[in-house]
């Protein structure tokens, strides 16, 4: 292949046909975003960190913390909705799209760590929610910064379903896994929970389309939260180690987002199934 029938990207060449119309600078803000989305390192990052991968930290929780975790999990992630889709500033900018507070939102997020730390596991319960919905607004943030319109209440629940991500259910199969494996097997779920509150807002909370999205998220958000809980407890770290694996896991969690609101701005100025090709062929050059 010579190069003028290919693009040039970081060092590297993208057929043409996959390119399709991104420049450039768009698709070296996709490969930034397949880096993020194809590549989280939660875990890594934590093991770094405490000096022992994920498994064996998980072997220091109590016999109760999957039961703890999994109540946290979907009492977190019902918080998230709520707020989604009732408190959430949907106000335009005036100045239009401008960069995300993300330094801010870290800094609160290692001040719940702290005091989870400080507490133990039965904090959980308590400092889950409020960290992910300090989460759930940086999420927002991002979304806001890359064009995203967050009056629309499709987007609004879009910045949930990013605490999704960067983790596989257990009873996905192999070939759930990738980035537009994951969202679209909650497409669909979205697609009907924005239509539900359209029709109903949140007077039927219970409503069964809205017990399922939030069972989905928090099946999957669940595996980030036991790694994060068993860095956070595991002995001599304390309230230091809990501010310290907080940050991680909002960072993991900020990066997940930039990632995916790059794809969707992208997908609404070249179009869906031109940045998905481009997608997957970045994908394939970085796993090689």
């Amino acid at each position: 292949m010579s190069k003028a029938q290919a693009v040039p990207l970081a060092g590297e060449l993208i057929p043409a046909r996959s390119a399709g119309t991104l420049g450039p600078q768009d698709l070296e803000q996709l490969r930034q975003a397949v880096q993020r989305l194809e590549y989280p390192s939660f875990g890594a990052r934590v093991a770094n960190v405490v000096g022992a991968p994920v498994e064996k930290l998980i072997g220091f929780l109590p016999r109760r913390a999957n039961a703890v975790i999994g109540f946290a999990a979907r009492k977190a992630i019902g918080a998230a909705l709520r707020v989604s889709l009732t408190t959430m500033d949907t106000r335009t900018k005036p100045e239009g799209a401008r960069k995300s507070s993300d330094w801010w939102h870290l800094g609160a997020t290692a001040a719940t760590g702290a005091v989870g730390g400080a507490f133990g596991l039965a904090a959980l319960a308590v400092e889950l929610p409020l960290t992910t919905t300090i989460m759930l607004r940086s999420i927002a943030d991002i979304a806001r910064s890359e064009g995203a319109d967050l009056s629309d209440p499709t987007v609004r629940l879009d910045c949930v379903r990013v605490l999704a991500m960067g983790g596989n259910a257990p009873n996905d199969d192999a070939a759930e896994v990738g980035y537009y494996a994951a969202r679209e097997a909650m497409s669909r779920m979205v697609s009907d929970a924005a239509k539900h509150v359209a029709r109903h807002g949140l007077q039927k909370e219970g409503a069964p389309v809205l017990v399922g999205l939030v069972k989905a998220i928090a099946e999957r958000y669940s595996i980030q939260v036991s790694e994060k809980a068993a860095a956070q407890w595991m002995p001599v770290l304390g309230a230091v180690g809990g501010a310290t694996v907080n940050s991680i896991f909002m960072d993991h969690f900020q990066s997940m987002a930039r990632g995916h609101f790059i794809v969707r701005r992208l997908e609404a100025l070249h179009g869906p199934d031109t940045v998905r090709v481009a997608y997957q062929a970045i994908a394939a050059l970085l796993a090689d």
